[in-house]
């Protein structure tokens, strides 16, 4: 015999129903209904108190979840939600969204500080109902240990969007994500907690579930509800073109007939301003938009775009998560990402609000070369993380990133994100002044580092099969996400068997070509030593001065470009000949250096030493100096047998070069004759600082002024 539901229990339940169903018809309109899995996820939230993982498709009303949660749980007494989400622009999405149905929103980030005070007072107040959160702000000191405790202990409910961050298994990992693991872990018995993300393989799935079911409030394995990825208005196709010339004359002749206004992502922030600018040339109106955007120019850009006066955005992935636009028309890819999860997430901006929306993709021969530079940031080894953890313990005090550069080789960004790491695990705390190792005993996961890059060559072989499959395209994604309900679309390039043409008029391949060959970079010269030099036994300190600084220089391209960067990659890469450059590099070597607008004209040439390109650099300066009519005075010098190790960061870098970096006697007597500037030679410019301590040296030397140049700068 089976007992019947508790008539009081099923009562609330409709009850609460009801009530979210007003809420949503607040967030999305009067005709909006509840979706069966919103209904689940918010039943489990609200009257079950329960941990709930949402994997849904961009789109499908995930922050409605949270929100009409939030309403409904702030009407029962709870206390405010406290969402984190990564971006800038999901966080304004959100707000708006929030405002619609009469609940109150604030934020804490990067871009607001002067408020934040204000936001602590209102959350006090009992004046806010949900609060947004970077999840920089848990790895800062004062908002770590003073402010989320006590938002945690008087939480709500606890919401980390974009979920697959959290797990290193995911496309997108983040650090400071990872300290939502103890943030839920800590949490007191009955605080609901729901973690959303649109992509999600099983694997983060299973990850991201078990770091939920954490601790006193998550005894039970969290309640998983996925749904299945397609989205009948999202047209994909994929277009092949051997060059880059190509690649962007499809897009000058392409672009207009696309629908609407929508996003070209690139691999590289150089390309998408190269983009950007190609498309403005050519008649679009087109902005770039990057990491490196200001936070207020992003804002205008993000703007621009949602009221169409854009006809496309040129983005990197820092346009991504959360950015909502539901008449957003196409995407398009200028390169592919390294995972066809990472594609799927990009493309799902696209068509939330439209019957139709092209999806195309453009695979770059470079691409490969573009993933293995993000592979090279990978977690370091082992040495490189244990010298870290031991200069903090005997610091006997905080040590910021410069002062750890003095004594790690550790790049600035790739050292930051291994400490957030460290931070994560327990062996080292970030505090008022930097760093410092907590004393902990840490073990140093090789096994697991080794099957995460494993699994990043296995995803990049997989977007490589994307780009080749002939079957259905969706159907292929779908099951890179361990969609259980994938099946062919019956509306891709593949399905339909009309592939999209990949015709390029002569008009605007010409156009491209000449936009791409166009070469000329500004090289930005130091203006400060690096921090902590003494500890390595420099005398540098402080400014630079300027009778011993180098005047800005130029190099012929970046090796990120999608014009000369392929070039450029070929000629310097590991293993390659010492050879002369060839005829078409050495046409845009004197191009660059006739558009030189320089305050007065070099009357000699000094090249840089190397032990793997001598040959080559040589040959340039001597080139040059012909061309140039100016006298080539020769090379610097290193001391001793061992050719110079490639240094990662800026003190060591420097420290290295102090040490071996020589001018010879003939070059400092022909210097001390010089009566105009000099132009420094070298192949590639990558942290600055040789041509930052060899201008010194020519400076001190006799050399009025030292001009860098450079075949490529590194990025």
């Amino acid at each position: 015999m089976t007992s019947s539901p508790d008539p009081a229990l099923a009562a609330t339940d409709e009850q609460v129903k009801e009530s979210a169903q007003r809420y949503l018809r607040a967030l999305a309109g009067e005709h909006a209904s509840l979706r069966p899995d919103q209904w689940s996820a918010i039943k489990a939230l609200v009257v079950d108190r329960r941990r709930t993982l949402v994997v849904q498709r961009t789109g499908w009303g995930k922050s409605a979840v949270y929100f009409i949660a939030t309403a409904l749980l702030r009407e029962r007494g709870a206390g405010p939600s406290v969402i984190v989400s990564p971006l800038l622009a999901l966080m304004r999405n959100q707000i708006d969204a929030a405002e619609r149905a009469g609940i109150r929103a604030a934020t804490i980030n990067s871009s607001n500080t002067e408020e934040w005070e204000e936001v602590y007072a209102a959350i006090q107040a009992g004046e806010t109902d949900v609060l947004l959160v970077s999840p920089e702000r848990l790895n800062n000191p004062r908002f770590r240990d003073l402010i989320l405790p006590r938002l945690a202990s008087s939480a709500g409910m606890i919401v980390i969007d974009e979920a697959h961050c959290i797990s290193d298994w995911g496309h997108d990992f983040r650090p400071d994500y990872r300290r939502l693991r103890d943030v839920v872990a800590g949490l007191p018995p009955g605080v609901p907690v729901l973690a959303t993300t649109a992509t999600a393989n099983e694997r983060v799935t299973r990850d991201v579930a078990e770091q939920l079911g954490t601790g006193p409030g998550g005894s039970s394995f969290p309640l998983v509800l996925r749904g299945p990825l397609d989205r009948d208005s999202l047209h994909l196709s994929v277009v092949r073109l051997p060059h880059a010339a190509l690649r962007l004359g499809w897009l000058a002749d392409h672009l207009g007939g696309l629908p609407g206004s929508g996003i070209v992502y690139t691999l590289t922030v150089a390309a998408a301003h190269d983009v950007a600018e190609f498309l403005r040339d050519s008649g679009f109106e087109a902005e770039a938009y990057t990491g490196q955007t200001d936070p207020q120019q992003r804002l205008r850009i993000e703007e621009s775009l949602l009221t169409n006066k854009l006809k496309a955005v040129v983005a990197t992935s820092a346009l991504g998560m959360g950015y909502d636009k539901p008449d957003l028309g196409f995407i398009i890819h200028l390169g592919a990402p390294q995972s066809p999860v990472a594609y799927y997430q990009q493309i799902g901006r696209a068509g939330r609000g439209v019957a139709r929306a092209e999806v195309i993709l453009l695979p770059a021969t470079e691409d490969r070369d573009i993933w293995a530079y993000f592979a090279s940031l990978a977690f370091p080894p082992e040495r490189l993380v244990r010298a870290t953890i031991d200069a903090l313990a005997a610091a006997g005090g905080p040590l910021s990133l410069a002062a750890l550069e003095a004594q790690v080789d550790l790049g600035r960004s790739r050292l930051e994100t291994m400490l957030k790491v460290l931070d994560v695990d327990g062996a080292v705390r970030r505090v008022g002044g930097g760093w410092e190792a907590t004393g902990q005993p840490w073990a140093y996961d090789a096994e697991r580092y080794a099957r995460v890059a494993a699994e990043r060559e296995r995803e990049q072989e997989a977007m490589l099969g994307y780009v080749a499959a002939t079957g259905c395209r969706m159907d292929y994604l779908r099951r890179e996400l361990d969609d259980p309900a994938a099946a062919p679309c019956g509306r891709c390039d593949n399905c339909t068997g009309t592939a999209r043409t990949a015709e390029v008029s002569q008009a605007s391949e010409d156009v491209a070509r000449t936009r791409l060959r166009r070469p000329g970079v500004t090289l930005q010269p130091r203006r400060m030593w690096p921090s902590g030099m003494a500890k390595l036994a420099v005398a540098a300190a402080g400014r630079i001065t300027a009778e011993e600084a180098a005047e800005p220089g130029r190099s012929v391209g970046r090796l990120t470009d999608i014009g000369w960067g392929v070039t450029l990659r070929q000629l310097l890469a590991d293993g390659a000949p010492d050879q002369a450059i060839p005829e078409n590099l050495g046409k845009a070597v004197v191009q660059v250096l006739a558009a030189w607008d320089w305050d007065k004209r070099p009357t000699a040439v000094v090249t840089m030493p190397s032990r793997t390109r001598s040959a080559m650099i040589t040959s340039l300066g001597e080139q040059i100096a012909a061309t140039g009519k100016m006298a080539y005075l020769g090379s610097l010098g290193y001391l001793g047998d061992e050719p110079p190790r490639r240094q990662h960061n800026s003190a060591q870098r420097l420290a290295a070069l102090s040490r071996i970096l020589t001018v010879p006697g003939p070059l400092a007597a022909a210097l001390a004759k010089t009566d105009g500037p000099v132009l420094l030679v070298d192949d590639r410019v990558d942290t600055g600082w040789t041509m930052t301590l060899a201008a010194k040296l020519l400076r001190g030397c006799g050399a009025p002024a030292v001009l860098p140049f450079a075949l490529a700068v590194t990025n």
